[in-house]
């Protein structure tokens, strides 16, 4: 039923790995995803976009809004082709994002939210990231929080994660690959979802995880909640960001 439910509203079938537009039941992680591209909306705005690793292409339709131009590159052709026709302001191809088809220097911003712990060559990426910026151009990457994301684990709890960075470790990282002015933000729970968390047994994320492991009829009221949520119930901070769900960090190109 939620493969139907996709095929009808975004057109890509929810297969885990990334999130889509249109289903109630995913309306938590969506909204968490969304409301990072709005707020780097300002950031893009009259700007040559890049985004490395689109997904469904939802964010980049909400960049191009503002942007000058926003190309989408994703490695999936199915995805790349889906982007394409259902998003007529995005530019859209097909590539392997550690050999990005963009010259030197040829674009102002890169972004490329919750795609670098899906990647094997995290730094080789990062340098690919670096050298399609001009002088002066901003990277933007989002990533779960390792530390809260998979909390004692060696490896990802999601099996499509390669590598989770916690802040400290994402920082290192885009430092290492030549960009200046390394900030890291952190994705919090507002006020309303820190009551759905304690209405949700401590945690509206785990209630969602249980009923996915457990391969259960939603309950209503979790359901009820879920489908509820909005882009304001979250908060973006540079306070604890070792609590944080999802790290952003921003940086610029020398």
């Amino acid at each position: 039923m939620r493969d139907a439910v996709a095929d009808q509203g975004a057109g890509l079938p929810l297969t885990g790995e990334r999130t889509v537009p249109g289903i109630v039941e995913e309306n938590y992680w969506f909204r968490r995803h969304e409301v990072i591209y709005r707020a780097l909306l300002p950031r893009c705005t009259g700007a040559v976009v890049l985004e490395a690793g689109c997904g469904e292409g939802y964010g980049a339709g909400l960049l191009a809004e503002g942007a000058a131009a926003v190309l989408a590159l994703d490695y999936d052709p199915a995805t790349a082709a889906h982007v394409a026709r259902r998003y007529p302001r995005v530019g859209s191809a097909r590539a392997n994002l550690v050999a990005l088809p963009v010259r030197d220097g040829g674009c102002d911003a890169v972004v490329t939210l919750q795609v670098i712990e899906h990647l094997w060559e995290q730094e080789r990426f990062l340098r690919e990231c670096h050298r399609v910026l001009r002088p002066g151009g901003a990277l933007f990457v989002s990533t779960p929080n390792r530390i809260t994301f998979s909390p004692g684990r060696d490896t990802p709890l999601n099996p499509f994660h390669t590598r989770e960075l916690a802040a400290a470790e994402l920082a290192g990282l885009v430092r290492d690959a030549g960009f200046a002015g390394v900030e890291v933000l952190g994705l919090h729970h507002g006020p309303r979802l820190r009551a759905l968390d304690a209405r949700h047994g401590g945690s509206i994320v785990g209630a969602q995880v249980a009923v996915a492991v457990g391969g259960t009829d939603w309950p209503p009221a979790l359901l009820g909640d879920v489908s509820s949520v909005t882009c304001a119930d979250f908060e973006l901070t540079a306070d604890d960001l070792d609590a944080s769900l999802d790290l952003v960090a921003v940086a610029v190109r020398p």
